[in-house]
């Protein structure tokens, strides 16, 4: 029968805690109307901490502030019995607060104040508990007085300084001096414990004023311990020998601490320090591990040379067995630590406080864990909580409430504890009855976007929890389904938002106390949006960038368009303007477009391209008679790829400062070979080209100079002419200076007289011409050139003809005469004094037609013109004349719609007829119109018409408005007509007329008469119709 009961008992627990679990608490909002008139149990908001060290210099303060309705009022306990505060002159508490103030200006001490304080908060609903707070005061005690004895210890040897530092409240942290300063290195190091440990210790620790420090954190005291002398042997052998002994060697042993295991105990959360100080010589090293694990190194730090090991916030899976090893070339040494990890009480369900409506169920939650496992304590209103009550049940870390009541408002403590600590928090049961509220804004307008998913809120509060309805327009039932979905807290959603969802919706929230109802109401709008978005630009340095957002967005809507780049703000408008761009204006711009309900953006990225940065590094190799390699490393390109380098070189012989292009280069290329020309001493320099421009230019190379050579050019423009009539002067371009090739450059310059088989006359020169004397009368010679320098003659030019100088020509050609003249062109003859005959010479063309010319001809040569010929009269034929060349039509006037069309012509004279002797004979010439009616495409029966050269207009009568003629105007020579030119007339359908006939033809006069008779005649017939209202008709009502 007990093993029944015994199985039974935890499932009927369990059953009734999932019973419970499905009575939801009333969550409370914090809307301020809803808290002011709340009533409230008391809740604990601000302590001291529980272990509360104080400083005796400064007045004592124990914090303890709480909230409640009505305002709770406080009181204290002192080591569990009542503190009567207003008993004792130096403690105050602080008004609207449970905090004391001990104050010592009138005398006390604060050691008598030390013990253990706990807070109680009380109302008409409850009492709430703080936790107990042991307070201590701070005590920073003197080092005691000693005579310390002088440390002997032989050189090789280990040694331990003892520090035992006084007993302080906290603990001091210690350190130690000497006169070389603080003391930490592989070999000498402090100790958790505060003694100074040496590994081994050498000569020059011999120290007299080795001293222990403690610093009190508290009263920012530190306290010296009188100094340790230090004496420091060498072996015997020192003594009787001049050389020093080898001081043996020794494995590691531990200092600290001792033995090959130890064990350490440590709390969860806390720290751990793990400490291995090992003597030897030469001094050990020290390596930790762990067994059966790997040691966790996202948590362990390696402190003092390896000597301590430190984890922070330890867990259960740090406990186990770490092993420290201490190693040198002699041997090694182990120690075990076992550590175990411990657990003060800490949570894992905090009991929170409920609210519950009457004759609601409810539980009330506190799991803690620890090692060992706490023990669960229930207080009700800081007493021990009565078994005996009929609507509450206690079961554990859980209580349960049945069909609670008003009355059953109180504040409960749960108690966790173990022998390492425990926790206590406070959970009040509030039972609350309250008609429904509404805590939203009245008659809220909430504007959203067209097929957005959407929520109307409408918070509200009541006790029990009110049920919530929605209603659209005041129409139909509640709203839920379909399209919407209504929530438990008040929230209604619309699916996707329409055009036919605008209207006014309204929530009714009630309850077995009342209801409340509150109205949204609802716009639907069209989405902001950026429908041309801005464009990736990339702009040259010091050009104008230019991004444009083009918007859409709902026309009752108002809206701003900013521009940012990368988040910081610009300026506003749909357009941005970059003047003057350069690196800094780079990056990502974003054009963001807001409403008061939406926002939309997009991005652009501006790049700033700009000429590329100047090559660095130039570096000479490879070094040749001819040629030599330039490498250099290319500048930033500055996003536009660099397509050339173009190498420049400076020489200090013919141009020193002036630099000059030498070759270009890919832009891929960053070492090329440089052919050069002897006898030249360069330095180099490189520009980077791109799309932009050129960079300026690099760096100069070091200098780098050529041997000399022979020329290799040869002289260029090489020729001979005469001056004069007895000379020739043969005259060549001097070589540039590049190629030169060496100092002390002249030119050998040989000539003959062609096809005599002479032998050839030379000389040598520095000039760029030689002038050969006496010479016949134009005569060809052949000429050669050569360059030489010291170090040899260059190749031979070509040999070119050359002639000495002309002479006046002294005869005149004979017998000029024209025979086959035209209009244009005439055949020119003449006797040349070498040929007796006569010579048929050339046309002479582009003649004027019907002109007069005098010609005559002369010998001439490149300097001189010999007499004139005979003169010759030439007259031309005469020709047709082009229409265009003499005529144009100009001024037409239509008079009236039957009267007379007017057209003149104006001759053209070009001015360089006249100035070559060209005359006109106007009785020759005569001017022909000829007029045609236009009907579509077709023209009309020609009327042909011939007038005297000196009339320039004509005139004609029209047959009608809208008859159109075409003109052909021509002019008549004897020899025929020229070509004509056409003209059509009027040119616009629109064109004025000048009317000048009787206005009782004009159309206007006649329409203006044929109205005024028309309304007339509707007058007329108004008035009869109302003469005739009088008659009776038959109607019906």
């Amino acid at each position: 029968m007990s093993g029944q009961g015994g199985s039974a008992a935890p499932a009927l627990v369990s059953l009734l805690l999932l019973l419970w679990h499905r009575a939801a608490a009333i969550e409370v909002p914090l809307d301020p109307k809803i808290q002011q008139d709340l009533k409230q149990p008391p809740t604990i908001t601000k302590q001291s901490v529980k272990d509360y060290i104080v400083d005796p210099r400064d007045n004592i303060i124990i914090e303890c502030e709480g909230k409640g309705n009505p305002v709770p009022a406080f009181s204290w306990r002192r080591n569990g019995k009542f503190f009567n505060i207003a008993k004792d002159p130096r403690v105050t508490m602080r008004k609207r607060s449970g905090t004391l103030e001990i104050g010592f200006r009138s005398g006390g001490r604060p050691e008598d104040y030390e013990g253990e304080y706990q807070c109680f908060a009380t109302n008409d609903f409850g009492t709430a508990l703080s936790n107990k707070i042991l307070l201590r005061v701070s005590k920073a005690p003197l080092w005691p007085k000693e005579v310390l004895e002088p440390e002997v210890v032989t050189e090789g040897s280990s040694l331990v300084l003892p520090c035992n530092p006084p007993p302080g409240l906290p603990p001091p942290i210690t350190f130690w001096m000497d006169s070389r300063k603080s003391q930490t290195s592989p070999r000498v190091s402090t100790g958790l414990n505060g003694d100074l440990y040496f590994s081994n210790v050498l000569v020059q620790d011999a120290q007299t004023d080795y001293s222990c420090n403690a610093r009190f954190l508290f009263t920012h005291t530190i306290q010296q311990k009188n100094p340790i002398t230090l004496r420091v042997q060498t072996s015997e052998q020192n003594t009787h020998t001049h050389a020093r002994p080898h001081t043996p060697e020794s494995t590691p042993t531990f200092l600290s601490p001792s033995g090959t295991e130890s064990a350490k105990m440590v709390l969860r959360d806390e720290q751990l320090q793990l400490e291995c100080i090992a003597a030897g010589l030469p001094t050990p090293t020290i390596k930790w591990f762990k067994k059966g694990g790997e040691l966790p190194l996202r948590k362990v730090k390696f402190e003092k040379y390896n000597k301590v090991l430190r984890i922070v916030n330890v867990s259960e899976e740090d406990a186990g067995e770490y092993v420290c090893m201490a190693i040198n070339h002699i041997g090694s040494i182990r120690h075990s630590i076992f550590v175990q990890v411990k657990a003060a009480p800490y949570w894992l369900d905090k009991p929170t406080d409920l609210v519950l409506a009457p004759d609601e169920n409810g539980r009330l939650v506190c799991r803690a864990n620890g090692n060992p496992k706490p023990n669960i304590q229930w207080l009700h209103n800081g007493l021990p909580i009565e078994s005996t009550a009929t609507n509450r049940q206690v079961l554990g870390d859980t209580i349960l409430f049945r069909s609670v009541q008003i009355g059953s408002t109180a504040v409960y403590q749960c108690n966790a504890s173990n022998e390492h600590g425990y926790l206590l928090a406070n959970a009040f049961v509030s039972v609350l009855d309250m008609p429904p509220r509404m805590l939203g804004p009245k008659n809220q307008l909430i504007k959203v976007i067209k097929n957005k998913r959407t929520f109307l809120d409408c918070p509200f509060f009541g006790s029990p929890l009110p049920e919530l309805r929605w209603f659209k327009n005041g129409q139909g039932s509640g709203l839920d389904g379909g399209q919407y979905r209504a929530y438990i807290n008040g929230t209604l959603e619309i699916k996707r938002a329409l055009a036919e969802d605008e209207g006014t919706y309204t929530c009714v929230a009630s309850n077995i106390l009342g209801k409340a109802e509150n109205q949204v109401r609802l716009e639907v709008k069209d989405r902001t949006r950026i429908v041309g978005a801005p464009e990736h630009q990339t702009s040259i340095r010091g050009s104008t960038a230019r991004f444009v957002c083009q918007v859409n967005s709902d026309p009752s809507l108002p809206i701003t368009v900013t521009w940012t780049k990368d988040d910081k703000l610009k300026k506003d408008g749909e357009s941005l303007t970059i003047p003057n761009v350069n690196e800094g204006d780079e990056g990502l711009y974003t054009c963001t477009v807001a409403s008061e309900i939406d926002q939309d953006s997009a991005s652009a990225r501006l790049t700033v391209l700009d000429r590329p940065d100047p090559p660095m590094d130039l570096d000479l190799s490879d070094p040749a008679a001819r040629s030599v390699r330039l490498t250099w490393i290319p500048g930033n390109d500055h996003r536009s790829p660099i397509t050339e380098f173009l190498v420049q070189f400076e020489e200090d012989r013919w141009e020193p400062g002036r630099w000059q292009d030498l070759a270009s280069f890919p832009g891929e290329l960053n070492s090329v070979i440089l052919q050069l020309a002897p006898f030249v001493n360069y330095q180099f320099r490189v520009i980077a080209i791109n799309s932009v421009g050129q960079s300026q230019p690099s760096r100069p190379s070091p200098r780098y100079k050529t041997s000399g050579a022979a020329p290799d050019a040869i002289p260029r423009g090489l020729r001979g002419w005469g001056s004069k009539k007895d000379n020739m002067e043969i005259s060549w371009e001097p070589l540039l200076d590049l190629e030169r090739n060496g100092p002390n450059l002249h030119y050998h310059v040989w000539w003959r007289r062609k096809d005599s088989g002479e032998p050839w006359s030379n000389v040598t020169t520095a000039d760029s011409k030689h002038v050969v004397q006496s010479t016949d009368t134009y005569v060809p010679y052949e000429i050669k050139i050569q360059a030489r320098n010291e170090f040899g003659s260059g190749p031979e030019s070509n040999v070119i003809t050359g002639y000495s100088g002309e002479d006046k020509p002294t005869e005149a050609p004979a017998d000029l005469r024209v025979s086959r003249v035209d209009s244009t062109k005439a055949n020119i003859h003449w006797k040349r004094h070498t040929i007796p005959s006569v010579t048929p010479g050339p046309f002479l063309l582009d003649l004027v037609p019907f002109s007069k010319y005098k010609m005559f001809m002369v010998v001439a040569n490149n300097r001189y013109e010999g007499p004139p010929s005979n003169t010759v009269e030439i007259t031309t034929k005469e020709g047709v004349i082009s229409a265009d060349h003499l005529l144009t039509v100009a001024s037409p006037m239509v008079l009236g719609p039957f009267g007379s069309l007017n057209i003149s012509n104006t001759r053209k004279m070009e001015e360089s007829e006249n100035s070559s002797g060209f005359e006109m004979s106007e009785s020759s010439v005569c001017v022909c119109v000829c007029v045609c009616a236009v009907n579509g495409s077709r023209l009309g029966r020609p009327q042909l018409e011939t007038f005297l050269p000196n009339v320039t207009d004509f005139a004609m009568r029209l047959s009608g408005r809208s008859t159109r003629y075409k003109f052909f105007l021509s002019a008549l020579t004897q020899v025929g007509a020229g070509e004509s030119i056409a003209e059509e007339l009027p040119h616009f359908a629109n064109e004025a007329y000048i009317d000048q006939v009787d206005i009782a033809t004009q159309g206007w006069f006649i329409g203006l008469m044929c109205a005024i008779a028309l309304i007339i005649l509707i007058l007329l017939i108004v008035c009869f119709i109302k003469r005739s209202r009088g008659g009776k008709y038959p109607g019906k009502t």
